[in-house]
């Protein structure tokens, strides 16, 4: 067994309340990279309801690139970044995480969020008195078990990515069912007690 950081280079985000924010017009625009967004990403589905805070500044800032790995220290999860999101701004509560040639980031991800002793490994080191929060140092520690040929890295990345998207999309399906029954449970009421 090898630490993760055997594997990656780690780069964490730009630390949000050292950006110098300035008005519209007077600098770079800069849409900042949320969990809706590492959760549209890890399921392929984008949610339109709700927009991005947009921030314009001309420090130097940590951006996302299309097919980064990302890690959230919020919420401990894991996904690939989508083209949707290129260009978004990082804060330190992400981690943008490096797999060298022996390491599938689809994989990564898939270990990240769902091998059952990684999961562990990351509960057990969570700190917080009243909001849990995930560390660098915890993340850089976490002990991966001997890595299967990258063939199969690969594969198992993608099924568990293509996974992932079918179950978002059966809650979505299921949701909208809901909210379809039961608005027309409410026409039926307002009929019957008029």
């Amino acid at each position: 067994m090898y630490e993760l950081k055997k594997y990656v280079r780690f780069m964490s985000g730009s630390p949000q309340f050292r950006i110098v924010e300035l008005s519209r017009g007077q600098a770079k625009e800069y849409e900042m990279y949320s969990q809706k967004d590492l959760i549209e990403d890890l399921t392929g589905i984008e949610d339109n309801c709700e927009t991005s805070k947009k921030i314009y500044t001309n420090d130097i800032v940590s951006t996302l690139d299309a097919g980064d790995t990302v890690f959230s220290l919020i919420s401990g999860y894991a996904c690939v970044v989508g083209e949707a999101h290129k260009g978004f701004l990082y804060t330190q509560n992400y981690i943008k995480i490096c797999p060298n040639e022996n390491l599938d980031p689809s994989f990564l991800v898939y270990l990240l969020n769902q091998d059952r002793k990684v999961r562990k490994q990351l509960r057990s080191g969570l700190q917080g008195s009243s909001v849990l929060k995930y560390t660098l140092k915890q993340l850089r520690e976490i002990r991966l078990p001997s890595l299967p040929a990258l063939e199969i890295q690969r594969g198992i990345g993608e099924v568990y990515l293509k996974q992932t998207r079918v179950e978002a999309l059966k809650k979505r399906r299921a949701e909208e069912e809901k909210l379809f029954i039961f608005s027309r449970l409410e026409e039926i009421y307002e009929r019957t007690c008029i």
